[in-house]
């Protein structure tokens, strides 16, 4: 009998980034297809039906849009969040290393497309998107990936995850810094008290998920109403789940192993549980030190990882993908600009930041990747679509200019996947004459 190896946290990360981001492909189209049919009508006002959450005195009002892009997204955020901590505390990003290289790529990737954007367009309207085509898609990415090289070494998969990460940490940043307006300073008052309570959950080491998400919740509702985007919120809420747990490994392996015998010795004979009440006590005890040797921040990513996948990041798409297609673009600067920042700026910037990395001495390529097929990771780095749609849509709110921005970031994103497609392609046949 052959044993079953069970994937490990990487391999199913990559399997539900891959699945999510086909299924991410499919609600894009669909947006695309309604806003270019009879049906368009019908599809923009639907976003726009509002929606009121809260008490009389205390609700909070907008529209199912901005439901999803404000709140919805503050998810998929916090999920970015928590996979950053992982990967800053004990993954590719915890040793400077393991870092180097895909920090260096992601910087060079999100200077030298902004670079490329502002030179299209360097006053006006305009001017305020240059940060859209500094961002990488990891589900699509990945996802591409998957489909373009499932053979890539697990080193490629490694170091686009990487950093397709370190360029959340930079979007975050931008989206911070850059996309966020006229602060209340009252309401953002009271989201430092509760950046507070949420430290001191931390260092009086809570470890039950409740507290903290419940007071993440009225945090994010003062961010969101202190004028800086509720998403960032997600982020900061993230870093203060804590990574430590009630019981070490030590303990929970000789806890399990005695909880294991007592599960035989109660065995009733007919090998059902429903019968033995010995095994069903052993088996909640069993799930209780389980629990205890699970961090937090491992139980949060791992519950959210599913719902971001396959519920917000499609119903982000499809709120947000639908462009009309029809008659001269104006703004074309804009468009121009995107699209030339995701095929041109991204592989340029990662793959030049790379090749300084590691003829410094500072990195070394991963093994199994050449320049040419790192040439060809970086491409399928200018899948832009999630996070360049949604600072275009800080950017620009609605309009012309962001009609124009989201054609860029189709066009250029399906592009860097075409272009990445024949790069590693190419590089696989070279390698194997």
């Amino acid at each position: 009998m052959v044993k079953k190896i069970q994937p490990t946290t990487f391999q199913r990360f990559f399997r539900t980034e891959t699945v999510g981001g086909s299924i991410l492909l499919l609600f894009a189209i669909a947006a695309l297809m309604l806003a270019n049919s009879p049906l368009a009508s019908v599809y923009e006002q639907f976003w726009k039906i509002p929606l009121t959450v809260g008490m009389v005195d205390h609700s909070l009002s907008l529209t199912l849009h901005q439901w999803i892009n404000d709140a919805l997204m503050a998810v998929f955020f916090l999920l970015v969040g928590l996979e950053i901590k992982r990967e800053l505390l004990v993954g590719e990003l915890a040793s400077v290393k393991k870092a180097a290289l895909p920090i260096a790529g992601a910087i060079g990737g999100m200077i030298v497309p902004a670079a490329i954007y502002w030179m299209f367009n360097r006053t006006g309207i305009g001017a305020r998107g240059w940060g859209i085509p500094m961002a990488t898609d990891i589900a699509f990415a990945l996802g591409a990936l998957a489909l373009i090289a499932p053979r890539a070494p697990i080193g490629a998969k490694v170091f686009l995850t990487a950093l397709a990460i370190v360029d959340d940490m930079g979007a975050v940043l931008v989206i911070a810094f850059f996309y966020s307006y006229t602060i209340a300073w009252s309401a953002l008052g009271n989201a430092a008290v509760l950046l507070l309570i949420l430290i001191g959950l931390n260092a009086t080491r809570v470890s039950h998920l409740w507290p903290y998400l419940l007071v993440g919740i009225v945090f994010w509702y003062f961010v969101h109403e202190s004028g800086i985007h509720g998403t960032v919120a997600g982020v900061v809420l993230a870093f203060t789940i804590p990574p430590h747990t009630r019981i070490n490994a030590t303990e929970f392996s000789r806890k399990a192993r005695g909880l294991l015998d007592r599960f035989d010795r109660t065995e009733t004979g007919d090998s059902l549980v429903l019968t033995s009440k010995g095994q069903q006590e052993t088996l909640f005890a069993l799930g209780y030190t389980s629990e205890g040797a699970t961090a937090p921040i491992l139980r949060l990513e791992h519950a959210l990882h599913n719902f971001s996948a396959f519920v917000v990041m499609p119903l982000f798409a499809f709120a947000n993908a639908g462009v009309r297609i029809s008659g001269p673009v104006q703004y074309a600067s804009i468009g121009i600009g995107v699209l030339a920042g995701l095929i041109i700026g991204k592989p340029l910037g990662i793959t030049a930041a790379a090749f300084v990395a590691v003829k410094s001495g500072i990195a070394k390529l991963p093994d199994g990747i050449s320049w040419r097929s790192l040439l060809g990771y970086a491409w399928l780095a200018g899948i832009g679509f999630t996070m360049s749609l949604f600072i275009a849509m800080l950017a620009f709110g609605e309009g012309r200019p962001v009609n124009a921005a989201k054609l860029g970031i189709l066009a250029g994103s399906l592009l860097a996947g075409i272009i990445a497609a024949i790069v590693l392609k190419t590089a696989a046949r070279t390698k194997t004459c």
